[in-house]
């Protein structure tokens, strides 16, 4: 008897929708140059991460230089938590986070001690979650950023 699988790890991946696969077949066979460099055979590549960049800009209503594509979410946390905290040191060095955040936020949030940023973990309640009272409270004049896990990928909350 073949065994059924029950996925339930959505919030790290998913299966690749069929018309994204369709639509991204000919990058992943055909034309698979590296989009930044310079030899001709890149130019389609580009063209096609440009297209794309120029779709999500429009969906999100901004520009496409503001919109910055990565390999996935720890590279974008990365990206996110030092772009801010560094654009903005002159601002506050206080960033505010959960006890309970993915583990690639919390190195994050270690690197930036490193570099003299005070980070606050703020504790969790039974059922993972963040007390508005108590992050509230932890929010100075030097906090340049609050980072709270939406929906924890251990335990759901």
């Amino acid at each position: 008897m073949k065994r059924r699988t029950i996925y339930m790890d959505y919030a790290a991946t998913t299966p690749v929708h069929p018309k994204v696969r369709e639509a991204m077949d000919p990058y992943f066979s055909e034309s698979y140059a590296n989009p930044s460099a310079h030899y001709s055979i890149a130019t389609e590549s580009r063209q096609a991460v440009n297209r794309a960049r120029a779709t999500v800009a429009e969906i999100l209503g901004c520009t496409s230089d503001e919109i910055i594509f990565t390999s996935g979410g720890a590279e974008s946390n990365n990206a996110a938590l030092k772009g801010v905290a560094f654009a903005l040191r002159e601002s506050g060095d206080h960033i505010v986070t959960s006890a309970v955040e993915h583990h690639v936020v919390a190195n994050t949030c270690r690197f930036l001690e490193n570099f003299g940023f005070d980070v606050t973990y703020l504790p969790v309640d039974r059922y993972g979650l963040v007390s508005g009272a108590d992050l509230e409270q932890a929010i100075t004049d030097r906090t340049v950023l609050v980072n709270i896990i939406l929906a924890n990928n251990e335990v759901g909350t």
